[in-house]
Parts: structure tokens; C-alpha cells; sequence
């Protein structure tokens, strides 16, 4: 309950804060690679329930069709504004409307595509117990994550090998550890690495 009043409360103020912000970032796009300025994508959420993802769209138009995994900031599929948008992580911004309806969290297990959700064995997808979110401790160890699959000659195979089950060991370690304390240090920590790029 206090987690959800949390989310309720921070959402709205990041909105109404950001919301020049969102027109200023919204236009860079319209003008830098065209319309649309959003990208939706489906993931699953808590319990399975699949919800619309949003970001500001970094790539061109149906990229989804040559792989769901980026490669660092020289893959093609980025658009010149959507280089810095990820750099800073301001793609993720919209997410704030996710939370706001209910579907994330500001903390918690980021919510994955489908398609690799089916590999999880069962002591996984006990991830899938609690809401998804923006950040948490596999967000912040791997803050960098397009940059390392790059070193790999096979990034999906990497991806699905390496650091999808290093990721959901820090998810299963967030459920356990998960309270109010510890999400205010997560978000601490996850704006300190933004600032810091």
C-alpha cells in the first residue's frame, strides 16, 4: 500500500515537473527522425499480465523486425537523437504514465518481452511475483548493458546465456530484500548514475 502511494504520488509530480520536458524531447524526435514520437512495446508484467511498455521512440520505425536486442550506440537501428535520449536514459521517461496506471513500479524486476519471459525455469519467474520497474539492482549493474553485449560476437546469444540469468538472480534477490528503504537507496543510486554519465 505504501509502495503503491509512493508511486502514485512521485509519478504525478515527475509528470507535471517533466511535462516541458516531454514537448521539448517529443520535438527533437518530430524533427530529428519523424513521427511516431512514442514506441510501444508489449511485456510482461506481474503474474504474467502483459501491458504496453512506452518510450520515447530511439529507433527507427519497425526495428523490432531485426532483433529485439541493441548493440551498443553504433547500431544502426538508433537515431542520432536517440543516441543521447540513451546515453542519459531519457527514453525511459514515459514510464512514469506506466506507473502512474498501475503497470510498473518506480523499483522493481524491468519488465521483459515475452519471448524470453518463456525461457525462464520456475525459480525465475518468481520475478514475476511483483510489479516490474524502472530500476533495481540488475538496472544498476548492468546500467551498461548495450555496451557489453557489443564485446560479444553473438550479442542474443550473450543476452540469453550471460546476462539474462545474472539479471534475474539480482530480481529474485530484490524480491526478497524489497522495502521502502531499499527502494529509495536503488532510485538514489540509479539517479546518481545519470548524473554521473
Amino acid at each position: 500500500m505504501i509502495k503503491r502511494l509512493f508511486d502514485i504520488i512521485f509519478s504525478v509530480i515527475g509528470i507535471i515537473i517533466l511535462f516541458p520536458l516531454f514537448l521539448f524531447l517529443g520535438l527533437l524526435i518530430l524533427f530529428g527522425s519523424g513521427s511516431p514520437v512514442f514506441y510501444k512495446q508489449k511485456r510482461v508484467g506481474k503474474n504474467f499480465t502483459e501491458f504496453h511498455l512506452v518510450k520515447f521512440r530511439t529507433m527507427v520505425t519497425g526495428s523490432d523486425g531485426k532483433g529485439l536486442i541493441t548493440v551498443g550506440d553504433n547500431d544502426r537501428r538508433i537515431t542520432s537523437e536517440g543516441i543521447f535520449f540513451r546515453k542519459f536514459k531519457l527514453d525511459e521517461l514515459p514510464q512514469l504514465f506506466n506507473i502512474l496506471l498501475g503497470d510498473m513500479s518506480f523499483v522493481g524486476p524491468r519488465p521483459e518481452v515475452k519471448k524470453y519471459v518463456d525461457l525462464y525455469n520456475e525459480e525465475q519467474k518468481k520475478v514475476l511475483g511483483i510489479k516490474p520497474g524502472l530500476t533495481d539492482f540488475a538496472s544498476l549493474e548492468y546500467f551498461n548493458e548495450s555496451e557489453i553485449l557489443a564485446t560479444y560476437p553473438d550479442p542474443e546469444e550473450a543476452y540469453r546465456e550471460i546476462i539474462m540469468p545474472a539479471k534475474l538472480k539480482l530480481n529474485l534477490l530484490y524480491t526478497r530484500k524489497q522495502n521502502i528503504f531499499v527502494d529509495i537507496r536503488i532510485i538514489l543510486k540509479t539517479m546518481g548514475r545519470v548524473l554521473k554519465k
